[in-house]
C-alpha cells in the first residue's frame, strides 16, 4: 500500500509572535519552526498502517528551503521518501485551494492508495486543504478520523462527531483522510534513524511548474485580539439580581 502524508512546517508554539510591518503576516525573523502537530499524527497513523500492511510512506511538504528540516524529521521518524514542493512565498501567501492544487499536481503521478493529512494547520487553521485535495483528485474522503482499518480494497474509518457521538463509514480506495490529533502516541526519531534519513531520497519540485492558479482568499491584516473589560452593577433585591444575572449569563455571556 502506498500512503502519501501531507506535512506542513509551521511556527513553533513557543515562538515570539510579532506582526510584520505591513500587517499581513508575522515577523519571521523572530520565529523558530516545527512540524505541524496535526500532521505529525497523520504521519504516525501512516507509519503504523505500513507496519501492519507493508508498502511505502511518502511525505509531501510545501514550503521554502527551510521546510527541508521538517521533511528530514518525517524521514527520520520512518517515512521512506519525500517530495518537497518549493515556494518562494511566506505562510500567508497560499490559501487552501492554491495549496491543494499544488499538492494534487505533485501527488497525482504517485497514484497512492491513501492520502493522510492533519485535521488543520496550527498557524492558519483553515481545516480545508485535505477536503479540497480529495475533490481535485476525485477521491473519497472523510474528516476528523479517529481510527483507520483497511479491508478488501476499502477502508473503514471511525469519525468523531459532536457531543460524544461517532460515525463508522466504509470508503473505497483511493481515499483522502484528515486525521484527528491525539489518536496515537507519537514516536521519536532515534539517533540511527536520523542518520539514515540523510540518505533517503527527497524529490524537489518547483511550485512554479505546478498549477496553483489564482488565490481564492488573501490575508489582508493580522493583528492581536483586543482585550476589553466591562463592569456592570446590578441593583435590586437578591431574587431580582439573581434573575437578571442568569439572563445575562445566558443571552450575553452565553455560558448557560
Amino acid at each position: 500500500m502506498k500512503i502519501i502524508v501531507s506535512v506542513k512546517q509551521v511556527p513553533a508554539r513557543d515562538s515570539a509572535l510579532r506582526v510584520r510591518s505591513d500587517g499581513k503576516w508575522l515577523e519571521e525573523s523572530d520565529l523558530s519552526w516545527e512540524m505541524n502537530e496535526p500532521d505529525a499524527y497523520a504521519l504516525e497513523e501512516a507509519l503504523q498502517l505500513r507496519e501492519k500492511l507493508g508498502g511505502e510512506v511518502v511525505v509531501v511538504s510545501l514550503g521554502r528551503d527551510q521546510a527541508a528540516q521538517t521533511i528530514r524529521e518525517a524521514l527520520a521518524k520512518g517515512a521512506d521518501r519525500a517530495i518537497h514542493i518549493q515556494t518562494g512565498e511566506d505562510g500567508s501567501a497560499l490559501d487552501p485551494l492554491s495549496t491543494a492544487r499544488l499538492l494534487a499536481d505533485a501527488i497525482r503521478k504517485e497514484s497512492p492508495d491513501m492520502i493522510l493529512t492533519g485535521l488543520q494547520s496550527d498557524d492558519l487553521g483553515y481545516g480545508q486543504t485535505g477536503v479540497i485535495l480529495a475533490e481535485l483528485l476525485g477521491m473519497a474522503h472523510a474528516t476528523i478520523v479517529m481510527e483507520v482499518e483497511p479491508e478488501n480494497g476499502a477502508v473503514k474509518v471511525k469519525r468523531e462527531l459532536e457531543d460524544g457521538w461517532f460515525q463508522n463509514v466504509t470508503l473505497p480506495l483511493p481515499v483522502v483522510l484528515t486525521i484527528q490529533s491525539g489518536i496515537k502516541k507519537l514516536r521519536y526519531a532515534t539517533l540511527m534513524s536520523i542518520k539514515k534519513a540523510k540518505t533517503k531520497p527527497v524529490e524537489t519540485v518547483e511550485a512554479g511548474n505546478l498549477g496553483a492558479g489564482e488565490a481564492a482568499a488573501v490575508i489582508e491584516q493580522v493583528y492581536a485580539p483586543q482585550r476589553a473589560k466591562q463592569t456592570q452593577i446590578l441593583s435590586g433585591d437578591a431574587k431580582q439580581v439573581a434573575r437578571e444575572l442568569a439572563q445575562k449569563l445566558r443571552s450575553e455571556v452565553r455560558v448557560l
